[in-house]
């Protein structure tokens, strides 16, 4: 529980500079968000500039039309409450074509970009992911979720997501998996 507090307090101290620059440019340039990127859902308050999460993984389903098929993604999301910097954004959707799993993450801007960002569940194997692109709401990451992945997130206690800042600090945020295998149910 120490080693936790000390990663919230590291992430505020670190990405609570980034975030108030990067919040107020987006505020300035009003941009509609793209499609293909989910919008951040609302938080619980908590201690200003301590990350925090929702209280579990949200399933939302939409569909182009009425005869359309319903499209279904689950995310979950952690943000700086004083700033609304979103630090961590999950987005999980089954892609239509192959009918696998697959996960886009939205990290924040400020980012060591050739380390890209690393997923592990629990203690559990580290999954690398590339960097792909930044806009002025953060930096994206998306890739299929393999079998053993999935298995792991399914039955796993907590998801790490973790990525270098400008100064190569390695910065973890753990996104709690209790209601994964639920809300994953929901949407395959």
């Amino acid at each position: 529980m120490l080693m936790q507090s000390r990663l919230v307090a590291l992430t505020a101290a670190v990405l609570l500079p980034l975030g108030a620059a990067h919040a107020q440019q987006a505020a300035k340039k009003n941009a509609p968000a793209p499609a293909a990127q989910p919008a951040p859902a609302p938080t619980q308050p908590q201690a200003d500039g301590a990350p925090a999460q929702q209280p579990g993984w949200i399933v939302r389903c939409t569909s182009a039309s009425r005869d359309a098929p319903l499209e279904c993604a689950m995310e979950q999301n952690a943000v700086l409450t004083k700033t609304g910097q979103t630090i961590v954004l999950i987005n999980i959707r089954i892609a239509p074509d192959t009918r696998t799993p697959v996960a886009l993450l939205q990290l924040p801007l400020g980012l060591n970009l050739p380390i890209g960002a690393k997923l592990q569940v629990d203690e559990g194997k580290t999954v690398d992911l590339q960097i792909q692109t930044c806009e002025n709401r953060g930096c994206y990451a998306s890739a299929p979720i393999a079998p053993d992945l999935l298995a792991a997130l399914r039955s796993g206690k907590q998801l790490k997501v973790s990525f270098q800042n400008m100064a190569k600090e390695t910065i973890a945020i753990p996104m709690p998996l209790g209601d994964f295998a639920s809300a994953y149910d929901k949407i395959k």
